[in-house]
Protein backbone atom coordinates (compact mmCIF):
# COMPACT_ATOMS: atom_id res chain seq x y z
CA UNK A 1 0.00 0.00 0.00
CA UNK A 2 1.53 3.22 -1.10
CA UNK A 3 1.80 6.10 1.75
CA UNK A 4 -0.20 8.64 -1.21
CA UNK A 5 -3.30 6.38 0.26
CA UNK A 6 -4.96 5.01 3.42
CA UNK A 7 -4.94 1.49 4.56
CA UNK A 8 -7.39 -0.43 2.77
CA UNK A 9 -6.67 -3.15 4.24
CA UNK A 10 -4.96 -4.23 7.82
CA UNK A 11 -4.46 -7.19 9.94
CA UNK A 12 -6.56 -9.25 7.23
CA UNK A 13 -9.34 -6.87 7.42
CA UNK A 14 -10.90 -4.23 5.70
CA UNK A 15 -10.36 -0.40 6.97
CA UNK A 16 -13.54 1.77 7.55
CA UNK A 17 -13.90 4.93 8.83
CA UNK A 18 -15.41 5.24 11.98
CA UNK A 19 -18.70 6.78 11.94
CA UNK A 20 -19.57 8.24 15.64
CA UNK A 21 -23.34 8.61 14.23
CA UNK A 22 -23.39 4.86 13.00
CA UNK A 23 -21.22 3.15 16.05
CA UNK A 24 -19.27 0.10 15.71
CA UNK A 25 -21.35 -2.68 13.82
CA UNK A 26 -18.68 -5.21 12.55
CA UNK A 27 -15.98 -5.24 15.82
CA UNK A 28 -14.71 -8.44 14.71
CA UNK A 29 -14.73 -8.21 10.81
CA UNK A 30 -13.25 -4.78 10.29
CA UNK A 31 -10.61 -2.32 11.29
CA UNK A 32 -12.05 0.91 12.05
CA UNK A 33 -10.18 3.76 11.12
CA UNK A 34 -10.58 6.96 13.49
CA UNK A 35 -8.60 10.40 12.35
CA UNK A 36 -9.56 14.14 12.17
CA UNK A 37 -9.00 15.69 8.78
CA UNK A 38 -7.89 19.10 8.33
CA UNK A 39 -11.20 21.18 8.04
CA UNK A 40 -12.48 19.19 11.00
CA UNK A 41 -8.97 20.11 13.45
CA UNK A 42 -9.75 23.69 11.87
CA UNK A 43 -13.37 23.20 13.15
CA UNK A 44 -12.01 22.28 16.45
CA UNK A 45 -12.89 18.82 16.56
CA UNK A 46 -9.99 16.48 18.13
CA UNK A 47 -8.80 12.37 17.96
CA UNK A 48 -9.33 12.44 21.34
CA UNK A 49 -12.96 13.33 21.22
CA UNK A 50 -13.64 10.70 18.64
CA UNK A 51 -11.75 8.18 20.28
CA UNK A 52 -13.64 8.63 23.60
CA UNK A 53 -16.71 8.07 21.64
CA UNK A 54 -15.35 5.46 20.09
CA UNK A 55 -14.21 3.72 23.37
CA UNK A 56 -17.70 4.10 24.78
CA UNK A 57 -19.39 1.98 22.01
CA UNK A 58 -20.66 -0.84 23.79
CA UNK A 59 -19.18 -3.14 20.98
CA UNK A 60 -15.63 -1.63 21.85
CA UNK A 61 -14.32 -4.23 24.29
CA UNK A 62 -14.44 -6.64 20.98
CA UNK A 63 -12.81 -5.09 18.61
CA UNK A 64 -9.55 -6.43 17.08
CA UNK A 65 -7.86 -4.27 14.81
CA UNK A 66 -7.41 -0.19 15.03
CA UNK A 67 -5.88 1.85 12.65
CA UNK A 68 -5.17 5.63 14.22
CA UNK A 69 -5.13 8.06 11.35
CA UNK A 70 -4.10 11.45 11.53
CA UNK A 71 -4.66 13.19 15.18
CA UNK A 72 -5.16 16.81 14.15
CA UNK A 73 -2.96 19.31 11.71
CA UNK A 74 -0.40 16.80 11.67
CA UNK A 75 1.53 18.51 8.99
CA UNK A 76 2.03 21.79 11.40
CA UNK A 77 4.04 18.91 13.93
CA UNK A 78 1.08 18.65 16.50
CA UNK A 79 2.34 15.41 18.15
CA UNK A 80 1.13 12.31 18.93
CA UNK A 81 1.50 11.92 22.75
CA UNK A 82 -1.82 12.23 23.78
CA UNK A 83 -3.31 9.67 21.99
CA UNK A 84 -0.94 7.53 22.64
CA UNK A 85 -1.76 8.39 26.57
CA UNK A 86 -5.79 7.84 25.44
CA UNK A 87 -4.91 4.57 24.15
CA UNK A 88 -3.23 3.53 27.04
CA UNK A 89 -5.92 4.88 29.08
CA UNK A 90 -8.75 2.63 27.24
CA UNK A 91 -7.30 -0.50 28.21
CA UNK A 92 -9.87 -1.99 30.04
CA UNK A 93 -12.32 -1.25 27.44
CA UNK A 94 -10.13 -2.11 24.26
CA UNK A 95 -9.58 -5.83 25.66
CA UNK A 96 -9.70 -7.48 22.57
CA UNK A 97 -7.14 -5.64 20.61
CA UNK A 98 -4.45 -7.48 18.34
CA UNK A 99 -3.90 -5.33 15.73
CA UNK A 100 -2.74 -1.41 15.96
CA UNK A 101 -1.73 0.93 12.76
CA UNK A 102 -0.58 4.05 14.66
CA UNK A 103 -0.14 6.89 12.35
CA UNK A 104 -1.95 5.72 8.71
CA UNK A 105 -1.59 8.95 7.46
CA UNK A 106 -0.64 9.86 3.86
CA UNK A 107 1.33 12.09 1.97
CA UNK A 108 -1.57 14.76 1.24
CA UNK A 109 -2.23 15.02 5.32
CA UNK A 110 1.79 15.16 5.96
CA UNK A 111 4.43 13.95 4.67
CA UNK A 112 5.70 10.82 6.30
CA UNK A 113 9.08 12.62 7.40
CA UNK A 114 6.74 15.57 9.01
CA UNK A 115 4.80 13.30 11.59
CA UNK A 116 5.32 13.96 14.66
CA UNK A 117 5.60 10.98 16.43
CA UNK A 118 5.75 10.25 20.74
CA UNK A 119 6.88 8.00 23.13
CA UNK A 120 4.78 4.41 22.38
CA UNK A 121 6.03 2.56 24.98
CA UNK A 122 2.70 2.27 27.05
CA UNK A 123 1.28 0.36 24.06
CA UNK A 124 3.31 -2.33 24.90
CA UNK A 125 2.43 -2.80 28.37
CA UNK A 126 -1.18 -1.80 27.97
CA UNK A 127 -2.32 -4.18 25.28
CA UNK A 128 -0.63 -7.69 26.80
CA UNK A 129 -2.23 -9.50 23.82
CA UNK A 130 -1.19 -7.39 21.26
CA UNK A 131 0.44 -9.42 17.93
CA UNK A 132 0.56 -6.85 14.91
CA UNK A 133 1.94 -3.16 15.91
CA UNK A 134 2.56 -0.74 13.02
CA UNK A 135 3.83 2.51 13.37
CA UNK A 136 4.14 5.22 10.80
CA UNK A 137 6.54 8.44 11.22
CA UNK A 138 10.00 8.53 12.59
CA UNK A 139 10.30 12.42 14.31
CA UNK A 140 10.28 12.23 17.91
CA UNK A 141 9.68 8.08 17.91
CA UNK A 142 10.59 6.11 20.89
CA UNK A 143 9.82 2.87 21.93
CA UNK A 144 11.41 2.77 25.12
CA UNK A 145 12.44 -0.58 26.37
CA UNK A 146 10.42 -3.09 24.62
CA UNK A 147 9.24 -6.05 26.29
CA UNK A 148 6.23 -7.96 25.10
CA UNK A 149 5.53 -12.12 25.09
CA UNK A 150 3.08 -12.18 22.26
CA UNK A 151 4.14 -9.48 19.35
CA UNK A 152 4.27 -11.16 16.45
CA UNK A 153 5.05 -8.39 14.18
CA UNK A 154 6.58 -5.07 14.41
CA UNK A 155 6.68 -2.23 11.44
CA UNK A 156 7.72 1.10 11.81
CA UNK A 157 7.86 3.41 8.73
CA UNK A 158 9.59 6.13 8.33
CA UNK A 159 11.52 8.53 6.18
CA UNK A 160 14.25 8.86 8.17
CA UNK A 161 14.57 6.27 11.29
CA UNK A 162 16.77 7.27 14.05
CA UNK A 163 19.27 4.99 15.47
CA UNK A 164 17.69 5.64 18.85
CA UNK A 165 14.93 4.06 17.59
CA UNK A 166 16.88 1.04 16.05
CA UNK A 167 18.81 0.76 19.18
CA UNK A 168 15.43 0.32 21.08
CA UNK A 169 14.54 -2.50 18.94
CA UNK A 170 17.69 -4.16 19.07
CA UNK A 171 17.36 -4.03 22.83
CA UNK A 172 13.94 -5.47 22.81
CA UNK A 173 12.24 -8.60 24.37
CA UNK A 174 10.25 -9.67 22.10
CA UNK A 175 10.76 -13.94 21.87
CA UNK A 176 7.19 -14.40 19.57
CA UNK A 177 8.24 -11.53 17.01
CA UNK A 178 8.62 -13.33 13.52
CA UNK A 179 7.60 -10.06 11.34
CA UNK A 180 10.36 -7.32 11.51
CA UNK A 181 10.33 -4.36 8.79
CA UNK A 182 12.23 -1.02 9.47
CA UNK A 183 11.84 1.83 6.94
CA UNK A 184 15.36 2.72 7.59
CA UNK A 185 14.97 6.24 5.55
CA UNK A 186 17.87 8.87 4.75
CA UNK A 187 20.14 10.98 6.73
CA UNK A 188 18.28 14.15 5.41
CA UNK A 189 15.32 13.29 7.43
CA UNK A 190 16.61 11.85 10.32
CA UNK A 191 17.71 7.90 9.35
CA UNK A 192 21.40 8.03 11.07
CA UNK A 193 21.86 4.59 11.24
CA UNK A 194 24.96 2.59 10.31
CA UNK A 195 25.12 -1.31 9.53
CA UNK A 196 26.93 -1.00 13.27
CA UNK A 197 23.93 -0.25 14.87
CA UNK A 198 22.10 -2.92 13.14
CA UNK A 199 24.89 -5.36 14.73
CA UNK A 200 22.39 -7.17 17.15
CA UNK A 201 19.89 -7.41 15.23
CA UNK A 202 21.91 -9.46 12.58
CA UNK A 203 23.79 -11.16 15.15
CA UNK A 204 20.08 -13.62 15.30
CA UNK A 205 19.95 -14.29 18.76
CA UNK A 206 18.12 -10.79 20.16
CA UNK A 207 14.36 -12.90 17.71
CA UNK A 208 14.95 -16.52 17.80
CA UNK A 209 11.50 -16.68 15.73
CA UNK A 210 12.48 -13.84 13.19
CA UNK A 211 11.39 -15.47 10.29
CA UNK A 212 10.74 -12.15 8.37
CA UNK A 213 13.76 -9.05 8.05
CA UNK A 214 12.75 -5.79 6.17
CA UNK A 215 15.35 -3.28 5.85
CA UNK A 216 13.84 -0.83 3.60
CA UNK A 217 13.50 2.19 1.64
CA UNK A 218 17.19 2.69 2.83
CA UNK A 219 20.69 4.98 1.74
CA UNK A 220 22.71 2.05 2.83
CA UNK A 221 21.06 -0.73 0.96
CA UNK A 222 24.18 -1.72 0.01
CA UNK A 223 26.22 -1.98 2.87
CA UNK A 224 23.39 -3.98 4.62
CA UNK A 225 23.50 -6.22 2.22
CA UNK A 226 27.31 -6.90 2.57
CA UNK A 227 26.55 -7.66 5.92
CA UNK A 228 23.67 -9.30 5.87
CA UNK A 229 24.84 -12.04 3.42
CA UNK A 230 27.56 -13.20 6.29
CA UNK A 231 25.14 -12.47 9.60
CA UNK A 232 24.41 -15.03 11.68
CA UNK A 233 20.22 -13.90 11.12
CA UNK A 234 19.80 -14.52 7.62
CA UNK A 235 20.11 -18.49 8.51
CA UNK A 236 16.92 -18.33 9.90
CA UNK A 237 15.01 -16.51 7.53
CA UNK A 238 12.58 -17.00 5.03
CA UNK A 239 11.88 -13.35 3.41
CA UNK A 240 14.99 -10.89 3.51
CA UNK A 241 13.00 -8.00 2.45
CA UNK A 242 15.46 -4.55 0.87
CA UNK A 243 12.98 -2.94 -1.01
CA UNK A 244 12.82 0.75 -1.62
CA UNK A 245 15.92 1.85 -1.13
CA UNK A 246 19.58 2.24 -3.26
CA UNK A 247 20.77 -1.35 -3.81
CA UNK A 248 23.20 -1.18 -6.54
CA UNK A 249 25.41 -4.02 -8.73
CA UNK A 250 27.38 -3.88 -5.46
CA UNK A 251 25.11 -5.29 -2.70
CA UNK A 252 23.32 -7.51 -5.07
CA UNK A 253 26.85 -9.06 -5.91
CA UNK A 254 27.13 -9.40 -2.20
CA UNK A 255 24.02 -11.28 -1.93
CA UNK A 256 24.44 -13.65 -4.61
CA UNK A 257 28.46 -14.64 -3.64
CA UNK A 258 25.75 -15.86 0.36
CA UNK A 259 25.04 -19.38 0.54
CA UNK A 260 22.33 -17.78 2.81
CA UNK A 261 20.45 -16.05 0.86
CA UNK A 262 20.45 -19.25 -1.63
CA UNK A 263 18.18 -21.08 0.93
CA UNK A 264 15.63 -18.55 1.46
CA UNK A 265 12.11 -18.60 0.25
CA UNK A 266 12.02 -14.69 -0.68
CA UNK A 267 13.95 -11.73 -1.51
CA UNK A 268 12.85 -8.32 -2.35
CA UNK A 269 14.45 -5.59 -3.83
CA UNK A 270 12.08 -3.78 -5.82
CA UNK A 271 13.09 0.31 -6.55
CA UNK A 272 16.82 -0.65 -6.66
CA UNK A 273 19.32 0.10 -8.95
CA UNK A 274 20.58 -3.45 -9.72
CA UNK A 275 21.29 -3.58 -14.01
CA UNK A 276 19.58 -6.27 -15.91
CA UNK A 277 22.60 -8.44 -16.10
CA UNK A 278 22.72 -9.18 -12.51
CA UNK A 279 19.48 -9.02 -11.85
CA UNK A 280 19.02 -12.12 -14.16
CA UNK A 281 22.06 -14.00 -12.05
CA UNK A 282 19.75 -13.32 -8.73
CA UNK A 283 16.81 -15.49 -10.56
CA UNK A 284 18.97 -18.21 -10.86
CA UNK A 285 19.09 -18.85 -7.12
CA UNK A 286 15.76 -20.79 -6.87
CA UNK A 287 14.16 -18.83 -4.62
CA UNK A 288 11.29 -16.15 -5.25
CA UNK A 289 12.95 -12.67 -6.18
CA UNK A 290 10.47 -9.69 -6.69
CA UNK A 291 12.56 -7.59 -8.24
CA UNK A 292 10.53 -4.97 -9.64
CA UNK A 293 10.60 -1.15 -10.63
CA UNK A 294 13.93 -1.28 -11.45
CA UNK A 295 15.01 2.46 -11.54
CA UNK A 296 17.60 4.88 -12.75
CA UNK A 297 20.02 7.38 -10.80
CA UNK A 298 19.59 10.65 -11.37
CA UNK A 299 22.47 12.58 -12.46
CA UNK A 300 23.48 16.20 -11.73
CA UNK A 301 26.91 17.63 -10.81
CA UNK A 302 29.03 15.38 -12.14
CA UNK A 303 27.48 12.85 -9.78
CA UNK A 304 25.00 9.88 -9.73
CA UNK A 305 22.63 10.36 -7.34
CA UNK A 306 20.21 7.08 -5.91
CA UNK A 307 17.31 7.70 -3.77
CA UNK A 308 14.98 6.13 -1.68
CA UNK A 309 11.43 5.42 -2.73
CA UNK A 310 9.88 7.52 0.43
CA UNK A 311 12.03 10.15 2.07
CA UNK A 312 10.49 13.65 2.60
Amino acid sequence: MPISENQTEFAGKPVEDFDPDEGISDPTGIAYRLSVSYDEAEAGADLAGKLATFIDDPAAPQVQALVIGAWGEVASGESSAPIVQALAAARDRLISLRALFFGDIMGEESEISWINQSDVSPLFEAYPNLDQLTVRGGMGLSLGTPRHAMLRELVIQAGGLPRSVVHEVASAELPALEHLELWLGEENYGGDATVEDLATILAGERFPRLRYLGLKNSEIADDIAAVIALAPITRQLEVLDLAMGTLSDTGAKALLASPAIKRLRKLDIHHHFVTPDIVTALSTLNIEIDASDPTEPDEWGGETHRFIAVGA
